[in-house]
């Protein structure tokens, strides 16, 4: 009778791992500083035996860091892709000054970069931008060991905060502020007057003319189809990092009007903390995410981590903010259930031991709990 009841245990066990499917899970990392191949070797094969399937990994702009960290990622089992920013490009004699955006006040995103000094974001509008973009993408994506290419800020800085930093900056951002609009540099101006007949710097309200944010929308939409058809022919993918919606979020704040580019995956950065809002919201805009696209490429639902939940009350700085280990479950519930193929992590350093625990018994589902957008 003992025998019986202990295999009926195991078969009920065995058919309850059957019901279910671990979902693919993603990371944003970086590096590799001074960690020696064994070091990377132990770290990667960790996150893989955690559920992590896959990096995005910054590790500067030189092919052969990307050559070396992959290799150890492959051993490690893990999918690398290579994150790499586009349009902030803040590195001292880089690239010539004067490829830099101009705020509505007509100053350069070098010398007067919004909010922080890192937000130096080159103009869409220049040919040479364009360039240098493709050079480093094509070179890094000509790399063996990487399976695709990760852009990032690839948009325009935000014109209007998430509200959860407003206080950080000291801003009460109820309207689109010059300071905070890019680009209105020569060139911008001159092509959308060529292309609208409106001379955007005569218009006493610019955030008013629906044709000039549609023009910042294609200039970003341009650069993405553009590098994406580079590395479609390499045979490689391309995917981005963008923000929410795109219609409730990211059009409105950064100029992204993702649902037409032409990618592979989508990571939306669902950091619910900066837009004051609880995991439920996660939700509601990863089905948003997955309806804009139509479903035709996955989404993978980006979650900002709590490194110190026990301090997170305590601390002024969203940027210390996000789930703590309790609302991981809700989180990736939220985000498998509206739609997401997957989730994303920022950034597994911020994981605790008690949020891998309860990582570990989210990212395993119910086929019956994962249901299509409707």
């Amino acid at each position: 009778m003992k025998k019986f009841i202990y295999l009926l245990l195991i078969a009920l066990v065995f058919s309850s791992c059957q019901d279910k499917e671990k979902i693919p899970v993603y990371a944003w990392s970086s590096g590799p500083g001074d960690k020696s191949d064994k070091e990377l070797l132990k770290e990667f094969r960790d996150l893989n035996q955690k559920g992590v399937d896959g990096l995005m990994y910054n590790g500067g702009h030189n092919p052969a860091t990307y050559a070396r960290v992959g290799a150890v990622a492959k051993e490690a089992g893990l999918e690398f892709h290579a994150w790499i920013p586009t349009m902030v490009q803040s590195k001292e004699g880089l690239l010539d000054t004067s490829l830099y955006a101009q705020n509505g006040l007509r100053q350069s995103a070098w010398t007067h970069p919004a909010y922080v000094p890192h937000y130096r974001f080159l103009c869409p509008e220049r040919q040479e931008v364009y360039d240098f973009l493709e050079n480093l993408y094509a070179n890094v994506a000509d790399v063996p060991e990487v399976d695709g290419v990760h852009l990032d800020y690839i948009r325009f800085p935000d014109v209007i905060l998430a509200r959860g930093l407003w206080d950080k900056y000291g801003l009460v951002m109820d309207r689109e502020y010059p300071e905070f609009d890019y680009c209105y540099c020569d060139s911008c101006v001159a092509q959308f007057k060529k292309e609208s007949g409106i001379d955007i710097l005569e218009v006493e309200d610019p955030s008013q003319v629906q044709e000039w944010k549609q023009f910042r929308y294609d200039q970003i939409t341009s650069i993405v189809n553009r590098l994406a058809d580079m590395v479609h022919s390499k045979n490689k993918v391309i995917t981005a990092a963008v923000f929410p919606g795109p219609n409730s979020v990211a059009k409105k704040i950064v100029r992204q009007e993702w649902d037409k580019w032409n990618l592979d995956a989508f990571y939306p950065m669902n950091y619910n903390d900066f837009y004051l809002e609880d995991t439920k919201w996660i939700g509601e805009v990863s089905r948003e995410a997955v309806q804009a696209i139509d479903d035709r490429v996955p989404v993978y639902s980006g979650l900002f981590i709590c490194p110190d939940p026990e301090g997170k009350d305590d601390q002024p700085d969203p940027e210390g903010h996000g789930l703590v280990p309790s609302e991981i479950p809700d989180a990736i519930e939220e985000s498998i259930s509206n739609g997401a193929e997957g989730i994303c992590l920022f950034t597994p350093g911020r994981m605790t031991e008690e949020g891998w625990k309860q990582f570990e018994k989210a990212i395993y589902v119910e086929h019956k709990k994962v249901k299509d957008a409707e």
